[in-house]
């Protein structure tokens, strides 16, 4: 076995950590430290640095803990372990043993992962995938995520093309916004209330803290009428995708056309270039229920389903990398 140090994340190693996310093949801006620690106090973190015998950075693992299970992380979209664009499958599996003995020495007994889609990964990256079918991870959630391929053929349908028709008759106006104030309070945090009796992830303060940090990341487009605010959506962009973290409209959005107009303007000329628009997902109950109305609106840009897998695992079951190699 390769000789593999796994350390636990502190801050110094902040800026390497930092560093490896940016050139990392299957990793986000979630995973820089100042987005992961806009919530430390949620959370007991519990991250991880795996080097090399010449004490070179080759992983991460951003995580953390509540007594004896690790999650990757609770607090983020999607984790898994971070890997540098040359690691070969035969160091994952190495890399992957090295991590588990460690949690095993500090009484970890369990796991959750929840994997980084697909879509998200600069190149080919599913490594952890395997290692969760050689370590008998057990399947226990599966989100499907409404996806645009913005480099292939699509079109709107004629739902979306009338609504759009409505915006520009009702003198719809799309601007991007650095505050998110009007949106958080005027229409996201009534909605949410309204129909779900529930509360954005994100507080206001602490969007405008990760937009300070990340402006280029995070960015809000608000659509208006004569003014007004009557709809919005919260983008987190990365390399290659643009997400949809929120979408709202008031009650009148469907007459207005506000949410199709919107979507419209951002598709075919802001995220243009982009690889995917992902409007996320339209799952209820870890996965197990859709919601049929929003899915049939997201797939009616045109976009398509993949799926996210979270599974748990016992750390114990790194004994079964041992033979895999031949």
């Amino acid at each position: 076995m390769k000789n593999y140090q796994v350390k636990k994340y502190s801050s110094e190693f902040n800026f390497l950590w930092n560093e490896f996310v940016a050139k990392s093949k299957n990793a986000t801006f979630l995973f820089h430290r100042d987005f992961m620690e806009y919530h430390q106090d949620r959370f007991e973190d519990f991250s991880l640095l795996v080097f090399d015998d010449s004490e070179q950075l080759i992983a991460l693992l951003p995580a953390n803990r509540q007594e004896d299970t690790l999650f990757s992380h609770q607090g983020l979209t999607y984790g898994g372990i971070i890997l540098q664009e040359k690691t070969k499958l035969s160091d994952c599996i190495f890399i992957a043993k090295s991590i588990f003995e460690f949690l095993k020495t500090c009484g970890c007994n369990k796991m959750i992962f929840k994997e980084v889609p697909a879509i998200y990964h600069k190149m080919p990256s599913d490594e952890l995938r395997y290692l969760m079918f050689l370590m008998r991870g057990n399947l226990i959630r599966r989100d499907v995520l409404t996806v645009l391929d913005m480099s292939s053929s699509f079109s709107f349908s004629r739902d979306r093309k009338n609504g759009i028709k409505r915006g520009i008759k009702n003198n719809l106006v799309v601007r991007e916004e650095a505050n998110f104030e009007s949106f958080w309070t005027e229409i996201l945090i009534p909605n949410l209330a309204e129909k779900h009796q529930a509360k954005p992830v994100h507080s206001l303060e602490e969007m405008q803290y990760l937009h300070s940090k990340f402006p280029k990341n995070i960015r809000q487009f608000n659509v208006y009428q004569n003014d007004t605010i009557v709809a919005g959506t919260t983008i987190f962009e990365s390399n290659l995708v643009a997400h949809s973290q929120y979408i709202s409209g008031n009650s009148d959005k469907n007459e207005l056309g506000s949410l199709d107009f919107l979507h419209d303007y951002l598709i075919s000329n802001v995220f243009k270039n982009k690889k995917y628009f992902d409007f996320g997902i339209s799952n209820e109950n870890h996965g197990k229920n859709i919601n049929e109305g929003l899915l049939y609106w997201k797939e009616s840009f045109g976009a398509k389903s993949i799926t996210q897998d979270f599974y748990e695992l016992e750390i114990n079951n790194y004994i079964l990398l041992d033979n895999v190699l031949l």
